[in-house]
């Protein structure tokens, strides 16, 4: 399924299976800016802004497979490792999600309830600050 839940990532977690991928703003990353009970990011979680994946020179579209897929490296997000991609509402993830299966990454998953639902649950596991 191309869905993730609440309930998957909590299980997931620390398992060094599945990477997590924040599209927020590093400040929203961070937990210097926060839009829910909580600030900061699902543990573990790369921040790659979704901004980064747009070329202001060409009207906001894609950046290049080349440029994305070296915005990737640097960042160790692997194409052959399980993906869940988020934001605050998943909008903003939604760009990342399209990025990723244009590249060829197969096995990726949306959470819908992104930070709204993780940053408002007394329950889930948060950290703040650069990853």
């Amino acid at each position: 399924t191309p869905i993730a839940t609440k309930d998957f990532i909590q299980n997931q977690i620390g398992t060094q299976q599945i990477q997590f991928i924040d599209a927020r703003s590093s400040a929203e990353y961070d937990g210097s800016k926060k839009l829910a009970d909580k600030g900061g990011h699902i543990p573990g979680a790369i921040n790659l802004d979704w901004v980064n994946l747009m070329n202001p020179q060409n009207n906001l579209r894609l950046k290049s497979n080349e440029e994305i897929n070296q915005m990737l490296e640097n960042l160790n997000i692997k194409n052959d490792k399980p993906t869940v991609v988020y934001c605050q509402t998943h909008h903003r993830s939604a760009l990342t999600y399209i990025a990723l299966k244009n590249l060829g990454f197969h096995d990726v998953k949306g959470y819908p309830g992104s930070w709204s639902e993780w940053g408002n649950s007394p329950e889930t596991p948060v950290e703040t600050g650069d990853h």
